[in-house]
């Protein structure tokens, strides 16, 4: 990326702060919230994180070389030791301070191309790579930022360490972008990137609801779902070109509460603009009928499942829009592949393995379900929860699978802070409501290999929950960890 020019800080914050001092000639080269990446004439920002607080590191940053220093209102600044060189400015909020200095030192990239954001609780990833492919076949040049990696016209630019990158990393990805040439922009948001402003400042040109269901509810996220939901909404409130899918009942309610938007529906048993019909679902695809242009077309995608269905809507909304011919949308939904998503693991057994991101009860519901409907033989299910996070979905996801799946293994999935062995037997106070078989395997890799011995061709193991994931996260250390790896050293 080329380098930037300095910037004149009465510029980049518009105003909406106080300093110790004038502004009005003080010049940065960058902006950061890690003291550890302060360079000369930098801009640090204190942000008061959820396991850390920013103000501690402000001396840090300022040994390190930073010119500015950014901290909220009512911090406790009785430490700092402030040079007459370094400027302090103070915002009500700091978060939302950096997202809009973060566009305004990039040069508010996100209105130089067309910007369409996804939100819901699932369907994001699948949906984002649709459209990226949708608008690839047309011919366009495209960047995607989501949960798997950001991509610029067709290349991996770096995997992601969270759904929605932090504001300054997001504008500057933006401003790569711009300098690439891109001319759509497909974004996942997540629920907490609108909370904690992080796209703030964004210049949405479509936003698009999948779906909303239980998820992200614990201390460090969402206290509930009506606080989750209305995070959400936020987007809609960015942009008045909208698309939402009408057959979830809270989504629905959209249209009624931004009257004033232009929003386009899709759906399967509802009314609505984009009705998928004569669907069919096998092992390996779905395909329905469905109107793209000015006549009805027959759809194909080869990923299984009804919510494939539903995620193709989407995409074809966003296409419609857009004005995107009808037979490049065919063919690129017949030719779509996601990392992680209904992914299907080739083995030296030929054993039916399916790799899914499902990690919440609704999310494995789907999935299981849609196995289910089509499996001659058995659904084995294998699958953990996530530590520090929602813990009253834990029995829920265990009842679940104990219902629909032959076989379960409950294991481990990322338990961060938390002891596997509590996490699984919360899992396990679920299971223990149903008939279904189990056996609680603490370690991920035996639970797998357990499954392998235990499948014939004519079963299908589903290996829930880390999808595209590379890692196994424990004791705030990511350790390497792919399943596909792990599945050809167990078998091959």
């Amino acid at each position: 990326m080329k380098n930037l020019t300095l910037k004149k800080i009465s510029e980049i914050c518009n105003g909406k702060l106080y300093a110790d001092k004038s502004i009005e000639n003080i010049e940065i080269s960058s902006i950061t919230t890690d003291s550890r990446k302060v360079e000369k004439d930098c801009m640090f920002v204190a942000i008061k994180g959820f396991s850390t607080d920013g103000h501690k590191y402000i001396n840090n940053a300022i040994k390190a070389g930073a010119k500015v220093v950014m901290v909220e209102e009512g911090a406790d600044l009785s430490s700092i030791e402030l040079p007459d060189d370094v400027t302090l400015i103070m915002a009500k909020d700091t978060r939302e301070a950096l997202a809009i200095c973060s566009c305004n030192f990039y040069e508010n990239p996100s209105k130089k191309f067309k910007l369409i954001g996804v939100t819901g609780t699932k369907g994001k990833t699948t949906t984002t790579f649709m459209i990226k492919e949708i608008l690839e076949k047309a011919g366009h040049k495209v960047g995607l930022i989501g949960t798997i990696a950001t991509y610029i016209n067709g290349r991996m630019v770096s995997e992601s360490s969270r759904t929605t990158p932090e504001s300054i990393e997001l504008q500057k990805t933006f401003a790569q972008m711009v300098e690439d040439g891109v001319e759509y922009v497909v974004m996942e948001v997540s629920s907490q990137s609108l909370k904690l402003h992080r796209v703030d400042g964004c210049a949405f040109d479509i936003v698009l609801f999948t779906n909303f269901s239980e998820d992200h509810i614990s201390e460090k996220e969402h206290p509930n779902m009506q606080d989750y939901f209305e995070s959400k909404l936020k987007l809609f409130k960015m942009c008045d070109n909208g698309i939402i899918n009408v057959d979830d009942i809270q989504v629905a309610k959209i249209p009624k509460l931004f009257p004033e938007s232009k929003i386009m529906t899709y759906g399967i048993d509802n009314y609505c603009e984009v009705l998928a019909k004569d669907i069919t679902i096998t092992n390996s695809y779905v395909d329905f009928r469905v109107k793209i242009s000015d006549r009805n077309e027959r759809v194909k995608v080869d990923i299984p499942g009804r919510f494939s269905v539903y995620n193709a809507l989407a995409a074809i909304c966003v296409a419609k829009k857009l004005g995107i011919p009808s037979d490049k949308v065919i063919e690129a939904l017949a030719e779509i592949k996601v990392p992680g998503r209904s992914e299907m693991v080739p083995n030296k057994k030929e054993i039916p393995i399916m790799i899914d991101y499902a990690h919440s009860p609704e999310s494995l519901q789907n999935i299981l379900s849609a196995v289910k409907s089509y499996t001659r033989g058995k659904v084995i299910s294998v699958f953990g929860c996530g530590g520090d996070r929602d813990k009253t979905k834990r029995p829920i996801m265990g009842e679940i699978s104990g219902r629909i799946a032959d076989f379960t293994f409950i294991t481990s999935d990322n338990p961060r802070t938390e002891k596997p062995e509590e996490i699984v037997n919360e899992i396990e106070a679920g299971i223990k409501k149903t008939k279904g078989n189990y056996k609680v395997v603490v370690d991920r890799t035996e639970a797998i290999k357990e499954a392998i011995e235990m499948a014939t061709k004519l079963d299908i193991i589903v290996l829930a929950g880390k999808g595209h994931e590379p890692y196994q996260e424990i004791n705030g250390k990511k350790y390497p960890y792919d399943e596909r790896i792990i599945v050809k050293e167990i078998i091959g």
